[in-house]
């Protein structure tokens, strides 16, 4: 339960959550590297600090199957990782996941790492934001649901997107 005089403090604006805490009686939280973000788009870059999408936040992909033939898809995938000031400088793996609605075929798979370093211009405590674009071609194995799972640092925060492929077929 929240008081009013839990915002009261003498200590000024840093010392809040650390009130907040002690009047909850929980341990002040402490701030671990996350995913703030995870969007599909039909196109996505990450240039110089910033993500940039074209057509972003779609959830149904429709493909046109024409004499049977069923098309290759282009998609990006748009991704925002907050790394607070006390794990700048380290290596943070992610993995990258397109899974089927009921997680029995991987679609696609990527991985890497990011590690985020420290302007001398920034404030002590200031987290930074590291911005993944990836970009995917593939085919997917059949209309339905699909799901895209982010993990950062073996699991330690999850992200998803779940979206549908639908087929239209087109005489050939």
């Amino acid at each position: 339960m929240y008081t009013s005089y839990a915002t009261q403090s003498k200590g000024g604006a840093e010392n809040n959550m650390a009130d907040i805490a002690t009047v909850r009686n929980e341990a002040p939280r402490i701030e671990t590297t996350c995913i703030d973000a995870l969007i599909l788009a039909n196109h996505a870059e990450a240039i110089n600090g910033l993500l940039y999408l074209s057509g972003g936040g779609w959830t149904d992909l429709h493909r046109q199957i024409r004499d049977g033939i069923v098309p290759t898809n282009h998609f990006g995938i748009g991704i925002s990782i907050c790394v607070p000031w006390h794990e700048t400088n380290e290596r943070h793996e992610f993995v990258l996941d397109v899974w089927n609605e009921d997680a029995t075929a991987s679609v696609v798979h990527a991985n890497g790492e990011i590690n985020v370093g420290r302007s001398p211009r920034l404030s002590p405590g200031s987290p930074q934001h590291a911005m993944i674009a990836i970009n995917v071609e593939t085919v997917f194995p059949g209309p339905g649901g699909y799901r895209v799972i982010a993990t950062i640092d073996h699991g330690l925060d999850t992200a998803t997107w779940p979206f549908h492929v639908h087929d239209t077929h087109w005489p050939g």
